[in-house]
């Protein structure tokens, strides 16, 4: 896949900021300071397109990117920051359970956890979650560099036992070596390709 232009579009915290065009949408999910926007601005070849910090829990609103006028790549806020007060946690729940039910666009998520540790407790709840409404779904294992090759099929394997997925259906991404890049573009056109043709088949 070549992304030929990628925007910001626009930040949303409820359904009616939501864009008017709801256009397929690959949605990016994970625990506050995955290295969720590193891992976007090296999908996008963008340098400073999503904010990267580091301290967790910077995103605090879902935001839009239109990618080629055809999809857009939405960044939802990362969860689990212990330090961020109660109300600011809860308010971050809503905001998120609001756009799982409420986005009526075609939605694939792309789960992140950092290869390096077991899932989460609400890593584990995130998945089940996308599992239980059947949404199409990927886990991207990050920052993959900080660890040898050869140890890499162990962390996978742990990541697959936790969350009940096949390890070899995880794919190591690394921001600093771009490992993966291709092959999660490769999955995210084949599931717009394969929405485009769903639709076609109604029409």
């Amino acid at each position: 896949m070549q992304i030929k232009r990628a925007n910001y579009l626009l930040t949303a915290v409820k359904a009616a900021q939501y864009p008017e065009q709801q256009l397929p949408a690959v949605t990016f999910c994970g625990r506050s300071n995955v290295g969720k926007s590193s891992l976007i601005n090296t999908l996008l070849n963008r340098r400073n397109l999503a904010r990267t910090s580091s301290q967790p829990g910077k995103t605090r609103t879902i935001n839009f990117y239109d990618i080629d006028g055809a999809w857009y790549l939405v960044d939802l806020p990362g969860y689990g920051y212990a330090k961020v007060a109660k109300a600011e946690r809860e308010n971050w729940r809503v905001m998120i359970d609001e756009y799982l039910e409420k986005y009526r666009g075609p939605k694939l998520f792309v789960q992140l956890v950092d290869i390096r540790h077991e899932p989460s407790a609400l890593d584990c709840q995130m998945w089940e979650w996308l599992v239980a409404a059947g949404a199409p779904a990927l886990i991207v294992a990050t920052k993959s560099d900080k660890i040898s090759r050869g140890a890499r099929a162990k962390h996978l394997a742990l990541i697959g036992r936790t969350l009940h997925v096949n390890a070899a259906d995880i794919i190591p991404f690394s921001a600093v070596t771009r490992d993966g890049r291709d092959i999660l573009l490769d999955e995210i056109e084949a599931y717009l390709q394969a929405v485009s043709e769903g639709a076609m088949n109604e029409a």
